[in-house]
């Protein structure tokens, strides 16, 4: 698969991603009893997208040819690009309501940015340096 469709993919999988967090979020900060705690509202969110992204992920983005590959080591690497990618945009979050005072809402979705691309780079290289992506192509 060329790179350049991989990339499109992803975009179109991470914004139905976003939309996913923003109702969560969305829901929790205004509808439910949180009532502004965004650090719980980003965690809750994060981890419900991330059941709907590791199935696209499995089977459309980043498909494998190496059956060798149980469903264990793909959940491994997927949970470990996840958890650079989270540390990576929760850090971000914290540092832009804390430190410099932007809107939660504002500083959720800009996390999304970091997010994305730090666990699109991720899964690519875990892919590339463990396992044949199907196509034959990383690039």
């Amino acid at each position: 698969m060329k790179e350049s469709v991989r990339i499109f993919r992803f975009i179109v999988i991470g914004t139905m991603n976003a939309l996913i967090m923003a109702l969560v979020v969305w829901l929790m900060m205004k509808e439910m009893s949180f009532d502004g705690d965004y650090m719980v509202a980003n965690i809750t969110a994060y981890l419900i997208a991330q059941i709907h992204n590791f199935i696209w992920c499995k089977y459309w983005i980043f498909p494998v040819e190496n059956k060798k590959n149980s469903i264990w080591k793909q959940i491994l690497l997927f949970c470990s690009a996840f958890a650079v990618a989270y540390t990576a945009q929760f850090l971000f979050l914290v540092l832009l309501v804390e430190g410099l005072d932007v809107n939660e809402y504002l500083a959720q979705f800009l996390g999304l940015f970091i997010y994305g691309g730090v666990f699109f780079t991720g899964m690519s290289s875990a892919l590339a340096s463990n396992t044949a992506i199907k196509g034959g192509q990383t690039s």
